[in-house]
């Protein structure tokens, strides 16, 4: 099993407009042979020390994949293209990290 932890930096007042298109693709992508787990998540403001600055112009989507393959699979299908298409122009930056359970 891998983890995927997506950081999409989306432009300024155009959150909404991009979480509607991601929530389009949600279902297609759960149904992927290989998802474990896909879906968004944001920011929330707490009294914890440690945590990072809120940032609510990020939007992080938290995965699982059974492999690596799984992974790959998914960024070729045809509905991730047409996220990609749909979103780019509402997005500023992306990061992603792969993780596996240690």
């Amino acid at each position: 099993m891998i983890y995927v932890i997506a950081t999409v930096e989306i432009i300024e007042g155009k959150r909404g407009e991009y979480l509607r298109e991601l929530k389009k693709v949600i279902p297609d992508v759960r149904a992927e042979t290989g998802c474990l787990e896909y879906g968004p998540a944001g920011d929330i403001a707490t009294d914890i020390p440690v945590q990072a600055p809120v940032n609510e112009h990020v939007v992080t989507i938290i995965e699982r994949w059974t492999d690596i393959q799984a992974l790959k699979d998914h960024l070729q299908s045809p509905h991730m293209k047409t996220y990609r298409e749909a979103t780019k122009s509402v997005i500023r930056g992306l990061g992603v990290r792969i993780l596996k359970p240690l």
